[in-house]
């Protein structure tokens, strides 16, 4: 698991805690299903099970891979309509290239992040460019989607593509932890993420035995969800591991422990921190639309069909099978 990688003892490290602090406890743990999405690739709903109130203002989010493709195998998706939300993928191992209808588009490689702001509708597909299809490879990723308030739903769309070196990079108290802050701020480093809705988003590799410890905006939700490895989470010592997601109480800070033994294929425990500032207004999602009504739903489905959320453009990228670029 590369992503963005460093050594922990050359980086600035987080700030202890203060007397006043109190450790945020662990109100649930989920383990995530299986499943697959798109046109077959293998995912983990990290959030299944655990309500709406708890996320906000987080909706959804699927742990992709990891899985190591044979040659033919990968898969992605096909061109399909958001609207009411933004879509964050995060490409930890493998690469994934993306286009939409206002013109946003890369490849998304080791590391990097893509921000999309659907708002008032955009087209966009996401899918495994031709070399990665006929080779195979290592894939693993993140999609994340984060709610829009209301006053910001028909936004206009907007893309940004945020590569890894561009996080920013610090370590646990004890050295034995490296953060990468995609969006917010950690002790008021700030990563390149840009949001409508404040929120923090951080990966984190520790090593066996370590233990992060680190502030948290106390008016945000927080949630911990174990890309790979197991350890303990809380002040109690929650024990946790991949696939599973930690929903915390109130508090201002979030401890996680790794394990001091890993399984041989798991080097280090990798976890993702996530949480931001409630929005607590009525959520409807439907699909791809995540609306504040059944109503506007209903429009967001008239508004597609009638072409409003832009046009794939000429020479679009379309799924790739092997063997051939299609026509």
């Amino acid at each position: 698991m590369p992503a963005v990688t460093a050594d922990p003892l050359t980086l600035p490290r987080v700030n202890p805690p203060t007397a006043t602090d109190t450790e945020r406890p662990v109100r649930s743990i989920t383990t995530g299903p299986r499943g697959l999405e798109g046109e077959g690739f293998p995912v983990v709903r990290a959030f299944a099970g655990v309500s709406a109130g708890d996320l906000d203002p987080f909706v959804h989010m699927d742990q992709m891979g990891e899985v190591q493709y044979q040659p033919g195998e990968p898969r992605g998706t096909d061109w399909h309509p958001h609207r009411g939300f933004e879509t964050v993928t995060y490409m930890i191992d493998g690469r994934f290239a993306h286009q939409d209808s206002h013109g946003g588009g890369g490849l998304i490689t080791d590391g990097a992040t893509q921000w999309m702001t659907a708002g008032s509708g955009i087209l966009h597909i996401e899918t495994p460019p031709a070399e990665l299809v006929d080779s195979g490879g290592l894939f693993h990723g993140i999609q994340l989607w984060v709610n829009l308030p209301r006053k910001d739903k028909l936004t206009a769309p907007a893309y940004q593509a945020i590569e890894g070196p561009a996080v920013t990079l610090l370590s646990s108290g004890d050295g034995g932890a490296l953060l990468r802050v995609i969006a917010g701020d950690i002790d008021d480093r700030v990563g390149p993420g840009s949001t409508r809705t404040p929120i923090t988003l951080v990966h984190s590799t520790i090593e066996p035995g370590a233990h992060l410890n680190l502030g948290w905006h106390r008016e945000y939700n927080a949630l911990v969800y174990v890309l790979a490895g197991r350890g303990t989470v809380g002040p109690v010592g929650h024990p946790i591991h991949q696939g599973q997601l930690a929903v915390l109480g109130p508090g201002d800070r979030i401890s996680v422990t790794a394990d001091r033994v890993q399984d041989s294929r798991t080097p280090a425990m990798d976890v993702l921190l996530l949480g931001g500032k409630p929005i607590r207004e009525p959520v409807v999602q439907y699909g791809p639309f995540v609306m504040n009504s059944k109503a506007e739903v209903a429009q967001a489905f008239e508004d597609f069909q009638a072409g409003r959320f832009g046009t794939i453009p000429p020479n679009a990228l379309k799924p790739y099978r092997g063997g051939r670029i299609p026509d």
